[in-house]
């Protein structure tokens, strides 16, 4: 579709609020948590209130970040995973479990301000191929009926994280909009369902996505700064893919007799590096220019008033899946460290820009790099790179990304320091037979993009298996990035 953009991946979300007819509406941010170092969830949770974030949407229900959001007053979303759909779908009691552990208990003793239950992340997605179409429903219901016996009906409601392939227009115009025909009447089901019990429709809009996957996709239309051929939709004028997409689905929502359920945007956002269109530059004008077009209240075309929304994402995560691309990894606003990327305001609360996380400890100043006296034709340093990469993450490495300007020894410094780093800066991490060394000299090049990282003490221990090198195979993926990279020689 034109005018859709999609995207895959799990999460957390944050929204900084304002009120609105006396409910809160605002913008967020998902702080993912597939890190090899995640920040300690007490500093997350600092992070967000020293941001003025009043509301975050976790995509499980993980016992020790709920236990940092306790007597907060952030406002929370639990998730339940795809992958635990089918026991809920299958026994009452199951659900009745999962409530009981992940939301009563947290909100009865714990102090933690538990709003949204959402099931499932995305689960019909078109990749999935079906996967999760028969449970997702069923586990929903019971989610639901649980939340009601456990007497939290009224406080707490279901929702479920869907990707915006879950609907399409049959032109560029968001009035032709309708459910996806191989979907319709199971989508029809579950919005009623949610409408009758005062849930919300969550879906996540990536006009990134749009970009991404066809090269012929007007770029400008993507942001919010100006577009030279706005589309006109019976009077209604469209000049960007957002509003676009979001005003499809109210299409597809009032041709089914609900033209006035509630949108969530669960996820919306721009990445930084890992693709030609992933940088500071645009990830920065995109943001700002959504912020700049929610904060006055003024809607969409179709749907006038607050966009309650919810942007993608709070941290960059080093150890998710590249399958869907390299930028996968660099979705956040904020570095892995919760330095900020780029000046952003969130609203009133933060007018002067991001606030970094506090009382972050980082390892030693000292980085693995590739020795002087190591040569490039040495006949183990590809293997070396090729180990490192595909234990490490090399995202930032490649044609017009962060550190595109590094040369091949730079290149190997990179992913070197990478693996060093991502396995706590262990000696053993920095043994590649004749090539490497330590450090304390910083090899990032000066006044560039491209950093050479120094790793966190996480809230967890690495759980890597193995850090001492040795010879093994490559997959093609990773071999294919060691000709890339020494290829600049």
């Amino acid at each position: 579709m034109r005018i859709l953009g999609v995207k895959y991946g799990l999460w957390i979300s944050m929204i900084l609020g304002f009120m609105v007819l006396g409910k809160v509406y605002g913008i967020g941010a998902n702080w993912g948590t597939q890190a090899t170092h995640p920040l300690p969830p007490n500093i997350v949770v600092k992070l967000l209130k020293d941001n003025g974030i009043q509301k975050v949407k976790l995509f499980d229900a993980d016992s020790e970040i709920l236990n940092a959001l306790s007597g907060s007053g952030i406002e929370v979303m639990v998730g339940i995973p795809n992958e635990m759909l089918w026991s809920l779908a299958n026994s009452l009691g199951a659900a009745e479990k999962w409530v009981e552990k992940n939301v009563s208990s947290h909100v009865s003793s714990n102090s933690v301000d538990i709003k949204y239950v959402a099931v499932g992340n995305e689960p019909f997605l078109s990749q999935l191929n079906g996967t999760f179409l028969s449970t997702t429903f069923p586990a929903l219901q019971n989610i639901q009926a649980a939340l009601i016996k456990a007497g939290l009906g009224n406080r707490v409601k279901v929702t479920i994280p869907l990707n915006a392939d879950v609907y399409q227009s049959s032109s560029e115009k968001p009035s032709t909009g309708d459910f996806r025909q191989d979907i319709r009447d199971l989508m029809v089901s579950i919005v009623k369902f949610l409408s009758d019990n005062g849930g919300a429709f969550t879906v996540n809009i990536y006009p990134f996505i749009s970009l991404y996957n066809d090269p012929n996709f007007p770029a400008d239309y993507a942001f919010f700064d100006g577009y030279s051929s706005p589309i006109d939709d019976n009077g209604k004028i469209y000049n960007n893919v957002f509003d676009a997409n979001h005003d499809t689905l109210l299409s597809a929502l009032q041709k089914n007799g609900f033209p006035n359920m509630s949108i969530i945007i669960g996820e919306i956002g721009w990445p930084t590096d890992g693709d030609d269109n992933a940088n500071l530059k645009a990830a920065q004008r995109f943001n700002r220019g959504f912020m700049t077009h929610i904060s006055g209240g003024k809607g969409t075309p179709m749907r006038p008033g607050p966009i309650d929304a919810y942007l993608f994402s709070l941290i960059d995560e080093d150890a998710k899946s590249i399958q869907p691309g390299n930028f996968e990894r660099h979705w956040g606003i904020y570095y892995f460290d919760g330095t900020p990327k780029y000046n952003l305001s969130l609203g009133a609360n933060n007018g002067g820009g991001l606030v970094p996380a506090s009382g972050v400890r980082y390892l030693a100043r000292q980085w693995c790099v590739l020795s002087p006296s190591a040569s490039l034709d040495d006949p183990q340093l590809a293997d070396s790179v090729g180990y490192a990469c595909s234990h490490a993450d090399c995202t930032s490495l490649g044609h017009r990304t962060s550190c595109a300007d590094l040369d091949a020894r730079g290149n190997v410094s990179y992913a070197f320091n990478s693996y060093y780093q991502e396995n706590d800066q262990q000696s053993s991490a920095c043994k590649f037979p004749n090539l490497s060394m330590i450090t304390n000299t910083d090899p990032s090049p000066p006044g560039g993009t491209c950093k050479f990282k120094i790793m966190i003490q996480a809230s967890s221990p690495s759980s890597h298996k193995n850090n001492a090198f040795t010879t093994k195979p490559v997959n093609v993926m990773f071999l294919f990035i060691v000709s890339l990279l020494l290829s600049v020689l």
